[in-house]
C-alpha cells in the first residue's frame, strides 16, 4: 500500500441566506446561489520515497515469519493431542486394572465366606475381604473419574466428542521401543527443520530491514497530486469543473535527531532478537539430548515394570490357589491383589509413558507426531 496511489472524493452541500449576482455585459451571473452544491476527486501518489524499500522488505519477512508461526503452533496442537490421546488411553488401561482388582477382591470375599461358613477360617478373613472389595470399589471409581476427564479434555482437542475405546498406536509403540539413533544423527537439520527457529531467524532479518528505514528518512521524498472539482456554482468563467496536477519535493534536513534515535533503538532490538535466536538454536541439541536420555529411561521403566507384572500375576494366582487350600491368609491374599493393581498401573503408565517420550523426541528435532516433518 505504501507505493500504490490514494484517492478519495468528498462532497458537499451549502445553504446561504442570499444569493449573490452580477450583471455582466447585460446578463445575470450568478455568483453564489442559495444552494450549492460542490465535489472533489484527489489522488496522491509517491513518486519516490526511500522508506518504503526496506519497510515493505520487513513486512514480507514478517509475513513469511507469521506463515511459520500458524505451522509451528498446528505442530504444537498435534503434540497436544496426540499426548492427551496416550495418557487417556492409560488411563483407560488403570481402570480396566481396578476392574480386575475388584474382580479379585470379590472372588476373595466369595472364599473367605465359603471357608467362614465351612468353619475353616475366621470371620475375621471375611470381614478383611469385605475392606479389600471396599477399597477395590473406591479404586474404580476414581479411575473411572480420571479416564472420563482425560476423554474429555481428548475430545476438546479434537473438537469433536470421543467415543469407545481407544486403540493403542502400535506403530508408535514399535518405534518407541527400539533404540534411538545417536545425537548426531539427531540433532543434523534439526534446526532448518523447526519451524519456530526459521521464524525467528526470519523476524531477525525483518528488524535488520527495519532499522534501515530512520536513515532513508535523510533522502527526499518526490509525489504528485491530481485533483478535480465540480460545482453548479459556474461564476463569471462560466466552469462548472477544474482541476489541477501538481509534484513536490519535499526534504527534511533536520528533524532534532528523531531518525538517529529510531535507528539506535531498532538495531539494539534487532541485536536482541538475534541473540535470544542464537540461544534457542543453541537449546535445540540440549532438547534433542535431553528427549533422547528420557526415552531411554522410559524404555528402561517399560521393562523393568514389565517384569514386575508378570511376577504380580503369578503371585495373585499362585496366593488365590493357596487360600482355597488353606495354605494361606486373607490378609496375604489382599497383598497380591494390591501389587497386581499397583504393577498394572505401573505398566499401563510406563508403556504410554515411553510413546510420550518418543513423541518429545520429535517434537525436538522437528518433526510431527508421525515422525515426518511438518
Amino acid at each position: 500500500a505504501f507505493f500504490l496511489p490514494s484517492l478519495s472524493a468528498s462532497g458537499t452541500y451549502t445553504r446561504r441566506l442570499r444569493e449573490s449576482t452580477r450583471e455582466v455585459g447585460g446578463q445575470t451571473v450568478v455568483l453564489q446561489k442559495y444552494n450549492a452544491l460542490g465535489a472533489n476527486f484527489t489522488g496522491r501518489l509517491t513518486l519516490f520515497d526511500a522508506r518504503g524499500f526496506p519497510l515493505y522488505k520487513a513486512a514480507k519477512l514478517e509475513s513469511e515469519a507469521s506463515q511459520l508461526d500458524a505451522v509451528e503452533t498446528r505442530r504444537q496442537v498435534s503434540f497436544e493431542a496426540a499426548n492427551a490421546f496416550l495418557v487417556t488411553l492409560a488411563n483407560q488401561q488403570v481402570y480396566q486394572a481396578a476392574e480386575q482388582r475388584l474382580a479379585y477382591a470379590r472372588q476373595g470375599l466369595a472364599d473367605a465366606q465359603a471357608r467362614a461358613n465351612a468353619g475353616l477360617a475366621s470371620t475375621n478373613d471375611v470381614t478383611r475381604a469385605e475392606l479389600e472389595v471396599a477399597t477395590a470399589e473406591a479404586n474404580l471409581a476414581a479411575a473411572s473419574g480420571d479416564a472420563e476427564t482425560s476423554r474429555l479434555e481428548l475430545g476438546f482437542l479434537l473438537v469433536e466428542p470421543v467415543k469407545g475405546e481407544l486403540a493403542p498406536p502400535e506403530p508408535l509403540l514399535a518405534d518407541a521401543a527400539r533404540p534411538a539413533p545417536a545425537l548426531e544423527l539427531l540433532t543434523q537439520g534439526a534446526t532448518d527443520r523447526r519451524p519456530d527457529i526459521l521464524s525467528a531467524r526470519l523476524r531477525v532479518r525483518s528488524l535488520r530491514e527495519l532499522a534501515k528505514e530512520p536513515l532513508a528518512r535523510l533522502l527526499p521524498t518526490l509525489g504528485a497530486t491530481a485533483q478535480y472539482r465540480l460545482t453548479n456554482e459556474a461564476g463569471l468563467n462560466g466552469n462548472v469543473g477544474d482541476g489541477f496536477l501538481t509534484v513536490d519535493l519535499t526534504w527534511n534536513l533536520f528533524d532534532g535527531g528523531v531518525r538517529y534515535a529510531d535507528r539506535h533503538e531498532r538495531v539494539a532490538t534487532a541485536n536482541a532478537a538475534e541473540l535470544n535466536t542464537q540461544a534457542s538454536t543453541r537449546r535445540v541439541s540440549v532438547d534433542i539430548e535431553q528427549a533422547r536420555v528420557n526415552l531411554e529411561t522410559a524404555r528402561a521403566a517399560l521393562a523393568q515394570t514389565e517384569q514386575a507384572a508378570r511376577a504380580a500375576r503369578k503371585n495373585a494366582t499362585e496366593t488365590g490357589i493357596l487360600y482355597r487350600q488353606g495354605l494361606s491368609t486373607a490378609l496375604t491374599v489382599a497383598d497380591a491383589s494390591l501389587s497386581l493393581f499397583e504393577a498394572e498401573v505401573a505398566l499401563a503408565r510406563n508403556r504410554y509413558g515411553l510413546g510420550v517420550a518418543l513423541l518429545g523426541l520429535r517434537a525436538a528435532v522437528g518433526l510431527n507426531p508421525l515422525g515426518k516433518e511438518p
